[in-house]
């Protein structure tokens, strides 16, 4: 069912792939869990409890084996230093080959992120015990203002079953990380691949010139009457020749090319893109470099610059000065080798020509390809229109060609789920464990209201443990996952995108979940004393 929603299909692949092997695998897959999870521990208590040892309190347990050897400790200090080196300079994620068509992905880089997902899960168990256990008095405090003269007991109670109330917040923990670090990634995913995009085409709609036309920047006015049209704003292209070499040349707007495309500062290197694009403007005869460009000529800020650009009246290739003030590692339209961006009306000035090679178009991400439709019948064929949405489809300079959303959808869907899960049904198994403490609470002569503060203060405690581990740890997930995936985002990500929206709903979810949990246990305490202890 999930298949056929989400991709229109049920399985991957096809014929016997996807109708039979992939919905038998998952089949499997869900039965082995479900054998290892329940059955398992199942036959181990049959062959070595009592009834005598079931009612036993043991209060001296020892420690697991993971706990006493540290090995959340060392699986964290593992992953940072896998993390580190998919993350080091020159190392690839991943390998795309120029002129093969496949993509090939270095798995490993994974296996940091996962020993972290698994350390950062026993970390939080051992932080929890502990601050339930050594913290007993603190938490204490903290607690009276919901249980009044019971936080002594409150906080006893939680400090006695400290491994069940451990285990409830881990798995709330790594339900909100994973539910927050999966929406965190698609979110810096989409924002990315829009960026690529219109990297690629340059603005949401651009009017390409033919080679070799004459078109003057007063023709963005024509371009910006037409209706959905939000900017427009000219591009020079040229070829200057520096040396031996024949390198693009783009004459800009410093100051208004914002308005009709995005800058990144991912763009640049040694400032942000308003710094940079700020330096270009000030000074009518700065230039931004490729790095490839610095690198070759050994270039300092400040250096002089002499290019060989065609003349407009003569045609012939003339020296114009200029000085180098920034580097440029991308920039709309541009090639993705190296280039220049200068000034368009010094351009102008020094070779006579005003000439524009292209109109950058906003349109604010509406009507797009009906902005590209108007623009092709007013200009017929003495311009090329391209809009960002051919552009969406047809970039491959990364894997953020591909289209993630019926996966992302699943993943995000069953967050919502294990949030809720999460929340809801392993806090109400954990108290249906406790519940021979709440029926001796009650023979003991609790009211209503001191055992509802007793189960409210248990509820607080682990949601605001799973809280706060999971968004720790949901954090921490998605910036080792978008930077070992550095490599897959061109060009990278300046800063992760949060998608606040879903992250407030799954809190909701989780929270009411336990919220709803804790009341239908503070209901229970209402039968009659006698009635509740037959059942146990």
């Amino acid at each position: 069912v999930v298949g056929v929603v989400a991709f229109g299909a049920v399985g991957f692949g096809s014929g016997l792939q996807a109708a039979v092997l992939w919905p038998l695998a998952a089949l499997l897959a869900g039965l082995f869990i479900a054998v290892g999870a329940i059955l398992f521990p199942a036959l181990r208590d049959f062959r070595t409890l009592t009834v005598s040892d079931a009612r036993a309190q043991v209060l001296a347990v020892r420690r697991p084996w993971w706990v006493r050897t540290y090995l959340d400790v060392a699986l964290l200090i593992v992953a940072a230093a896998v993390v580190f080196i998919t993350t080091r300079e020159g190392y690839s994620l991943v390998l795309a080959p120029e002129g093969v068509a496949s993509i090939q992905v270095n798995y490993w880089a994974f296996f940091g992120p996962g020993l972290f997902w698994i350390g950062a899960g026993l970390l939080t168990w051992r932080v929890t015990t502990l601050v339930l256990g050594r913290g007993r008095p603190a938490v204490a405090r903290l607690l009276r203002p919901i249980s009044g003269n019971l936080s002594g007991v409150a906080a006893a109670s939680m400090s006695r079953q400290r491994r069940v109330l451990a285990r409830s917040t881990v798995v709330l923990a790594l339900a909100l990380a994973f539910a927050g670090s999966t929406s965190i990634f698609n979110a810096t995913y989409q924002q990315q691949a829009e960026v690529d995009a219109q990297l690629t085409n340059g603005a949401d709609v651009t009017v390409t010139e033919p080679p070799g036309s004459s078109v003057a920047p007063d023709a963005a006015s024509g371009i910006s009457h037409t209706a959905g049209v939000l900017a427009v704003e000219p591009l020079q292209h040229r070829f200057a020749y520096v040396g031996n070499d024949l390198q693009d040349l783009f004459g800009v707007n410093a100051d208004t090319i914002t308005r009709a495309t995005s800058l990144q500062d991912a763009y640049f290197q040694g400032g942000t893109s308003t710094g940079l694009m700020g330096r270009l403007a000030a000074q009518p005869d700065a230039i931004l470099v490729s790095d490839e460009t610095v690198k070759d000529f050994q270039l300092s800020p400040g250096d002089l610059i002499n290019l060989r650009l065609r003349s407009g009246q003569t045609h012939q290739l003339i020296t114009v000065p200029f000085h180098y003030v920034g580097i440029a590692k991308e920039f709309p339209t541009a090639p993705k080798d190296s280039f220049f961006i200068a000034n368009a009306a010094y351009v102008a000035q020094s070779t006579g020509d005003n000439a524009v090679g292209a109109f950058l178009v906003k349109t604010g991400g509406s009507q797009t390809e009906e902005v590209a439709t108007a623009l092709r019948d007013s200009l017929g064929t003495t311009a090329t229109v391209t809009a960002i949405g051919a552009a969406r489809s047809s970039v491959g300079s990364s894997l953020t060609s591909v289209d993630l959303a019926g996966l992302t959808n699943v993943e995000l869907i069953f967050a919502l789920i294990l949030a809720a899960a999460a929340g809801g049904l392993v806090f109400a198994l954990g108290l249906a464990e406790r519940r021979r403490s709440l029926a001796i609470a009650t023979a003991l002569g609790a009211s209503r209201r001191q055992l509802r503060s007793l189960v409210l203060s248990e509820a607080i405690a682990m949601a605001v443990g799973g809280v706060v581990a999971g968004i720790v740890v949901g954090w921490l997930l998605s910036q080792m996952l978008v930077s070992v995936l550095t490599g897959v985002f061109d060009p990278p990500p300046t800063a992760l995108a949060i998608p606040w929206g879903y992250l407030a709903v799954t809190a909701v979810i989780a929270l009411g979940a336990i919220g709803t949990a804790a009341m239908m246990s503070i209901r229970r305490t209402s039968k009659p004393t006698i009635e509740y202890l037959r059942e146990l």
